[in-house]
């Protein structure tokens, strides 16, 4: 297993030194901020300064090379708009971005697996069909009007949650978190729950087709004839299984959920990466679009990593045919 990890982090290694050229190249073609940020009633000696500091008077191989070095040492390049570090800039968002994500990943879990479970086993009766039809507004309403409906009737209408920001936090390990306090934890629900409808009808599903799948094979019936409770077969012989898609589902989702939480952030004024990498792209902000793209380039090489591990953990066929 040592063996398989060290061989899939050298491979990570040239994914990432290709994302690089790619993402550092596709950042210079859409636009010049030299047009955005440099007042047009600068004279030429003002405009020729401003930008070698931002070292665009550099050719792109000459600017790569000099992004590449940087970013081996940790420093992926200054932003132009508030002059401080990108990384820096990331991670003071990041936090806020993290525990939103991770909350609709565990709504996906606590709705989205029992309902497909129960959808799989009642496929027939009212409730499951009903289940089934519900998970299709999941995929087909789009996020941004559900995020304005749930501030319309949760916030207007009703006025029982906050409708936008984070709301009052508390630190831990020097870091501010929404989680840790009743009043973020009300600020939070909305978005989170914006977050992870696509994702609670994609895992309800997938797992209802898992059961649908499971059932009729022979392990499970063999489980059933040596007498053991159906509980005990659906819990930990049928749910077992089943959860080895979803795990690689939701992992690679809740890159996805991170990437893409841009439209929720703006509807909710969640202060996170989404809306950092929104306003950077209006003013073209080149070092922190690229470094956001890299942390997101990062991050799923990681999960698809932990991912990998958890299969291994969940299927020892992975597991024998690894060591083989």
């Amino acid at each position: 297993m040592i063996t398989w990890i060290l061989r899939r982090l050298f491979q990570s290694t040239f994914v990432v030194l290709a994302m690089t050229v790619i993402v550092f190249v596709g950042v210079h073609v859409i636009g010049n901020p030299v047009d955005i940020l440099i007042s047009p009633e600068a004279d030429q000696a003002e405009r020729a300064r401003i930008i070698a500091n931002m070292g665009l008077d550099q050719p792109l191989w000459k600017q790569y090379a000099y992004f590449l070095g940087g970013a081996l040492k940790g420093d992926l390049g200054r932003s132009f708009v508030f002059n401080e570090p990108a990384l820096k800039l990331i991670a003071q968002r990041m936090p806020a971005t993290l525990e939103l994500a991770v909350t609709a990943v565990l709504f996906s879990m606590t709705f989205g697996v029992p309902l497909g479970l129960y959808a799989g086993l009642k496929p027939d009766g009212f409730l499951g069909r009903t289940i089934m039809a519900g998970s299709i507004l999941g995929f087909s309403l789009p996020s941004f009007w559900v995020g304005l409906m749930l501030i319309m009737v949760f916030a207007v209408e009703l006025g029982v949650l906050p409708s936008t920001g984070r709301g009052t936090t508390e630190t831990l390990f020097g870091v501010p978190w929404s989680f840790l306090t009743w009043d973020g934890l009300r600020h939070m629900f909305m978005p989170a729950l914006n977050l992870s409808l696509f994702n609670i009808s994609l895992v309800l599903r997938l797992t209802r087709a898992g059961v649908r799948e499971t059932l009729p094979m022979d392990f499970v019936k063999f489980a059933r004839a040596k007498g053991l409770s159906p509980a005990r077969v659906i819990f930990v012989h049928v749910l077992k299984n089943i959860m080895i898609p979803v795990v690689t589902v939701l992992g690679l989702e809740l890159g996805s959920t991170i990437a893409f939480a841009v439209v929720t952030e703006s509807v909710f004024a969640w202060p996170g990466m989404g809306k950092l990498i929104i306003d950077s792209i209006n003013v073209l902000d080149r070092p922190v679009i690229v470094a956001y793209l890299m942390m997101i380039v990062m991050l799923f090489i990681t999960i698809n990593l932990v991912v990998d591990i958890l299969y291994m953990i969940l299927d020892p066929r992975v597991r024998l045919g690894g060591k083989s």
